[in-house]
């Protein structure tokens, strides 16, 4: 299962790169194909996990996939603001993307690795897990309270900074480079600094997404499946939803929320193992919370912002006041 489920993701990728190689503008109809297959892709793994493992596995697979996917949304969120703010073209977002994914997959491996050694000789790991995850719950409500930056400084991202120190950067994209030669001298293209700032991000997204997808399934092949699935289908998800990226404005909350709730099962969790007559939630229980809230969270951000689209520009009222 392991060598069978990580040479399908090495090829995906693979083909990834195949197709980004000619960098291209994606359209609504490709992106809309890529992400059917890649929805399409773990059903069927979960349904395989079903027949050949038995319901509780597949109930934790679909329940921890569902939540992976919930998460790499709110990823999609900051690397939208990333790619407006580096000014990324429309053509190269996709290898953008694409090199996110890739780096999100290296971290999620060590820290499931690391994750699954600490639970096998830690007691208190699912406390810790669940006290990263409560935090994290805190901030995202507190970010969500003061409202999301609609711009990023650049010039203040650490990644950015160490990058310019070392080496000169170009003033514009090369294709899908990322270093030429200039003047005789290695230069870091722009690409290469985005691309840099995105893998920040990933390993941000990396501490908060592992410890939830534990609290979830024990099995460290189930969240490895449940990671890799959920991020393989982003870049395709990225162009689906980069218009209504904007209109879900209350996902922070639901996030917030799962987080919480996922939280509040791993100390429980550890308290039943401590003290026997602790309640624990089962992942029955969890998959149908998650379910609730983010459908939830989806409807009422729909209904807060159904005027937004309406709404005429700024030359259009002026056209029509004149």
């Amino acid at each position: 299962m392991w060598g069978g489920t990580i040479a399908v993701v090495l090829a995906l990728v693979v083909l990834d790169f195949v197709l980004t190689r000619r960098p291209h503008e994606v359209s609504m109809r490709e992106a809309v194909g890529w992400t059917t297959f890649y929805i399409a892709l773990p059903v069927a793994f979960g349904v395989f996990l079903w027949v050949n493992s038995g319901g509780t596995a597949a109930t934790e697979y679909f329940t921890g996939y569902l939540l992976e996917k919930s998460l790499s949304v709110d990823n999609l969120f900051v690397f939208m603001l990333l790619l407006s703010a580096f000014a990324v073209p429309k053509v190269l977002a996709q290898r953008v993307l694409l090199y996110g994914i890739v780096g999100a997959l290296v971290l999620r491996g060590v820290f499931i690795a690391l994750g699954a050694a600490a639970l096998a000789t830690l007691d208190w790991a699912f406390l810790l897990f669940g006290a990263i995850l409560l935090l994290t719950a805190v901030k995202l409500l507190a970010d969500a309270a003061g409202g999301y930056e609609a711009e990023v400084d650049i010039s203040t991202m650490r990644s950015v900074r160490v990058l310019r120190r070392f080496w000169p950067v170009t003033d514009d994209y090369r294709g899908t480079k990322l270093t030429v030669v200039e003047k005789g001298k290695r230069a870091l293209t722009p690409l290469a600094l985005v691309v840099a700032a995105v893998m920040a991000t990933d390993l941000v997204f990396a501490v908060d997404s592992v410890p939830a997808v534990y609290g979830v399934t024990g099995d460290p092949f189930l969240v490895f499946a449940t990671n890799a699935f959920a991020l393989l289908g982003l870049r395709a998800l990225y162009f689906v939803l980069h218009a209504a990226l904007s209109r879900l404005v209350h996902l922070a909350y639901g996030l917030a929320t799962i987080l919480a709730f996922i939280g509040v099962k791993l100390v429980l969790h550890w308290a039943h193992g401590v003290w026997s007559g602790v309640p624990t939630i089962p992942t029955a229980a969890s998959l149908v919370v998650i379910v609730v809230v983010l459908a939830t969270v989806t409807l009422t951000s729909l209904y807060a912002t159904r005027n937004k689209q309406q709404e005429p520009t700024e030359p259009e009222v002026e056209a029509s006041t004149s």
